[in-house]
């Protein structure tokens, strides 16, 4: 399970929900295979709803069943080889209005997630952005935390850049890779 302490959304005793303590998940991976130079990471909710209009609405409830599409919670490209974990709040300590820059930092070069309709058109959105699924949702989010060990020390993307960006510029040079599932819900009857 994912902690409250790690989203951007706690449950409330009303059954809805309130702004969360949003520090970075706390992770640790093996030392990739010989040849790794860097590592990427990714954050990734496939269990959104389709229709946001549907969110966190009285009376209403949005099935288990509902059509879904992804959110990107957290890219990090270009983390040194010598790093094998991120202590919790390294890429994100509290719910920041428009997210961390997308920068170059001690633990890697942030890439844009979800917030601000995932575009960088719409203003860069860097670092962790925490599980905040709907309270009126019948389904617990699943949260998939993928680490890649990588063949180069720098990943050839452009100065803003999504999740598509890192995964097309990682083709060729994954070397192993890991996943995590984590769950998490603001709605105490949903269900897996």
């Amino acid at each position: 399970m994912l902690l409250p302490e790690n989203a951007s959304c706690i449950a409330t005793a009303n059954g809805k929900s309130a702004p969360g303590p949003n520090k970075s998940l706390a992770l640790s991976w093996s030392k990739g295979p010989t040849g790794t130079r860097s590592y990427a990471l990714t954050m990734v909710d496939p269990d959104v709803p389709a229709d946001f209009s549907l969110f966190n609405k009285d009376n209403k409830s949005i099935p288990k069943t509902f059509k879904r599409i992804e959110f990107v919670h957290w890219v990090l490209a270009d983390i040194p080889a010598s790093l094998t974990k991120l202590p919790e709040g390294a890429d994100g300590d509290g719910p920041p209005e428009a997210g961390l820059p997308l920068e170059r930092t001690a633990h890697g070069r942030r890439g844009q997630n979800g917030a601000g309709g995932g575009s960088l058109a719409n203003g860069p959105h860097g670092g962790y952005m925490g599980a905040c699924p709907p309270w009126n949702d019948e389904r617990v989010h699943s949260y998939h935390v993928t680490v890649y060990a990588l063949d180069v020390d720098r990943l050839k993307l452009p100065d803003l850049f999504t999740r598509a960006d890192l995964l097309a510029a990682t083709k060729g040079h994954v070397l192993a890779s890991g996943s995590q599932e984590l769950f998490y819900t603001t709605n105490a009857k949903a269900k897996r």
